[in-house]
């Protein structure tokens, strides 16, 4: 047998002061609370858990219509679906399904993981540079086409670029699945889908031009003839082997004795890393003023030193060819070629990753003491004191 329903009228809602549950039927009620406050509710089972909806206050709504939007609660129910959870989606406001606003929601949760501050520039300027269709588009248009349209003019010219992007495209259209704002396949997935239409080859990496080790010495000598903070940089540099990026953020507070530790963040590979100091290279920083030993060792004019200052420096001693990055080169050529310090050596050195994982889980030192050996007898050369020296008239005046 069916249960009652519409038991009540408005003549008896009237009359209802009880605290307590009043039935209507089929899961409507009247509840009244102990400070006499009277409202609609609809009480029903989801899941095992009982819920209970509030439809509004029995004085401010009409008998018909609050049975109304009862009977449309059980219609959700039968579907399958919860009646509080549907209102509350169809309450929410309108979500931004645009792929720059799903990139920026995505960035805004990976932010705090990235190393860079500059990070999140440099991937909205990617995605809106080479991919302002997609930028501009719905997350859930994107498709197939759109992407291939997008890499197909940088694919082959520019392919570390195309390839960033399409990995950028691919891990927000991932982000909008997860979302619930579309469907189906990544159109942006590389194996077994774009890997069909764009050619796996990839153009040869090229290197760093780099000075032949024994030049070294010579472009020494005239970046010591004039003293300047760029030229100063520079030497400390070579005579380091860190990256530009590694001495133009480097602060006095990293320097402790004759020891540089440059912290995770601002490595490559993100791991603290700790530079023994050769006796020229601490004469470099001892030159410096007591009273600018503070904040960067090497400032440029407003905040950090650019890295075109460096190769200002180069360009200035009329060295051509050759880049800040490739002395890195220059001194692994020096101690591969000329030394006899183990090839693991060298490479921690240039604060490259030895050996697979677990080599790097058991090796828990930095052997700073032996690369203290080796960074000093690559200074020796550098100030042309170990005879591994070639002549310099034609890069430098």
């Amino acid at each position: 047998m069916a249960r009652p329903t519409n038991r009540l009228n408005w003549k008896q809602l009237a009359g209802l002061r009880e605290p307590g549950l009043h039935a209507d039927g089929q899961g409507l009620y009247v509840r009244i609370d102990q400070t006499g406050n009277r409202r609609w509710v609809f009480i029903y089972v989801r899941l095992g858990k009982r819920r209970e909806m509030g439809l509004g206050p029995v004085d401010h709504r009409k008998l018909a219509e609050v049975r109304s939007l009862a009977e449309d609660a059980r219609r959700s129910i039968k579907a399958g679906l919860d009646p509080i959870d549907e209102r509350r989606k169809a309450n929410a406001p309108p979500v931004d399904q645009t792929f720059s606003a799903v990139a920026g929601a995505l960035m805004d949760d990976l932010e705090a993981g990235w190393r860079s501050p500059k990070q999140r520039a440099i991937w909205e300027a990617t995605l809106q540079q080479h991919a302002p269709a997609i930028w501009k588009a719905d997350v859930a248009d994107v498709d197939t086409e759109m992407v291939v349209t997008t890499l197909r003019p940088i694919w082959a010219s520019r392919h570390e670029t195309a390839t960033r992007v399409r990995s950028r495209i691919e891990r927000v259209l991932d982000a909008a699945t997860v979302r619930g704002l579309r469907s189906g396949e990544n159109p942006a997935r590389w194996r077994g889908h774009l890997e069909a239409l764009l050619s796996r080859a990839r153009p040869e990496k090229g290197h760093h031009a780099a000075m032949p080790f024994g030049e070294v010495p010579g472009l020494m000598r005239h970046l010591a003839e004039r003293s300047s903070i760029s030229a100063e940089a520079l030497r400390f540099l070579i005579l380091t082997a860190a990256r530009s990026g590694e001495v133009r953020g480097a602060t006095w507070d990293e320097i402790s004795g004759s020891v540089w530790t440059i912290p995770a963040g601002r490595m490559k590979a993100g791991k603290e890393h700790r530079v023994p100091l050769s006796g020229p290279a601490m004469a470099i920083l001892e030159a410096i003023p007591g009273d600018l030993r503070g904040g960067l060792i090497f400032p440029g004019l407003n905040g950090p030193m650019s890295d075109m200052t460096l190769s200002a420096a180069l360009r200035k001693r009329k060295v051509t060819g050759v880049t800040v990055h490739g002395f890195r080169s220059s001194f692994r050529d020096w101690a591969g070629d000329t030394t006899t310090y183990p090839r693991e050596l060298i490479e921690e050195a240039l604060a490259h990753q030895v050996g697979n994982a677990v080599e790097r889980a058991y090796r828990r030192s930095d052997a700073l003491q032996k690369r203290r050996q080796l960074m000093a007898a690559w200074a020796d050369h550098c100030m042309g004191q170990s005879g591994q020296v070639l002549s310099f008239p034609t890069r430098a005046s």
